[in-house]
């Protein structure tokens, strides 16, 4: 037969419900949290990608959407969106997506065969969008040279 201790008391009766309260609180206030950085990054996201020379953004513009992700989806002029993809994981450590994202048929309608996306979360910050957009320069620069 094995031994357990119990509490005696009202130490003993309690179940830590009280807490329950506190996560049903806060996990609408994260979620809000959440919200407004993922808002503010996209906004900044969009805004710096544009001094990308040749490249071309898809989806709508910020402000003509009350909730647009911390994502984008994009493509430069005469460079494969595996080639940045690649380049930017092994010369700068930044990881993107590239390829069809599960949206083939919109690709199709787009008329491109792939595309590159770069997302961010609520632990990222407008520095790591800044450090993401300094990396894609220097992948387009590089992909430009031999032009």
């Amino acid at each position: 037969m094995a031994w357990s201790m119990v509490h005696l008391g009202p130490r003993g009766m309690h179940l830590h419900s009280p807490w329950i309260l506190c996560i049903c609180i806060l996990n609408p206030m994260l979620c809000f949290a959440n919200l407004v950085i993922q808002v503010e990054l996209s906004n900044y996201l969009y805004e710096s990608l544009r001094s990308v020379p040749n490249i071309r953004i898809y989806g709508p513009v910020p402000s003509q959407t009350v909730r647009r992700a911390a994502l984008c989806s994009f493509n430069v002029k005469d460079i494969h969106p595996t080639d940045i993809a690649t380049f930017l994981d092994q010369q700068h450590g930044v990881a993107i997506r590239s390829g069809h994202h599960c949206a083939q048929p919109l690709h199709r309608h787009l008329g491109v065969n792939a595309s590159a996306r770069a997302s961010f979360y609520f632990y990222n910050t407008k520095e790591d969008v800044d450090n993401f957009v300094l990396a894609l320069n220097d992948t387009v620069n590089f992909f430009s040279s031999f032009r």
